[in-house]
């Protein structure tokens, strides 16, 4: 599998080369465009709980889409629903928690689970729900703005919105804590953070989905009266 991530940062597309016969698994609604001759499979991948945890849980559809290269080999093109960047995520046997958002597709090495205890952990009023990620293969990830990558060294504490997390090491440590007292927490325009520890590599998303979503819905116009 080949990918090349054209447009960025804003627009971002994936532009995915398939070996014959070779799978990659996307979210519904991901594919963009492909070669004629792919092969299409849709189904609830996990079984039928795992999925409506997925969906319940973690924002993700019901769906996951397996599409198969003909024995000539084939190209689909990706993206994400909302503006922002692609990145590849070369999976060697580690494992990364994913913000359930962010998962765009994988390869068929690539392992998905919802059900690991410390998902709960980051369920809250902002609908933060992570994915446990590990395997072997290829990992694509999307964001809303542009992917900021920081690296933290052993022991060294990093504080994050919640709803600019896009992933991170497993061997990170996390705690999802209010920022500062009530005071601070009702009225600085922040929400819940978590407080990462190193070491390893975290993802963060330039923009909020959330944010945006608490400038836009004042705006719009009030249904009338009349």
């Amino acid at each position: 599998m080949q990918t090349e991530i054209l447009y960025r940062p804003a627009y971002s597309l994936a532009k995915v080369a398939l070996a014959p016969n070779e799978k990659i698994r996307t979210e519904a609604g991901a594919m963009v465009s492909m070669s004629a001759d792919l092969a299409l499979e849709t189904q609830a991948r996990g079984g039928l709980l795992s999925s409506l945890a997925r969906t319940v849980l973690g924002g993700e559809s019901f769906f996951l889409n397996t599409y198969t290269a003909a024995g000539g080999g084939g190209e689909i093109t990706l993206a994400p629903t909302l503006p922002g960047d692609i990145m590849v995520v070369p999976m060697t046997g580690g494992t990364l928690l994913v913000q359930s958002g962010s998962f765009l597709a994988g390869s068929d090495g690539v392992t998905m689970d919802t059900k690991w205890g410390g998902a709960k952990t980051f369920f809250s009023g902002e609908g933060l729900f992570m994915l446990r990620i590990s395997g072997s293969g290829t990992l694509i990830l999307s964001s809303y703005g542009a992917i900021h990558e920081v690296n933290l060294g052993q022991g060294q504490r990093y504080i994050v919105d919640t709803t600019h997390l896009v992933a991170f090491d497993e061997t990170i440590g996390y705690k999802v804590k209010t920022i500062g007292g009530v005071k601070s927490t009702l009225f600085s325009g922040e929400g819940l953070v978590v407080e990462l520890t190193g070491p390893g590599t975290v993802l963060l998303q330039t923009r909020s989905e959330g944010a945006f979503l608490s400038w836009l819905i004042p705006k719009l116009p009030k249904p009338s009266n009349s």
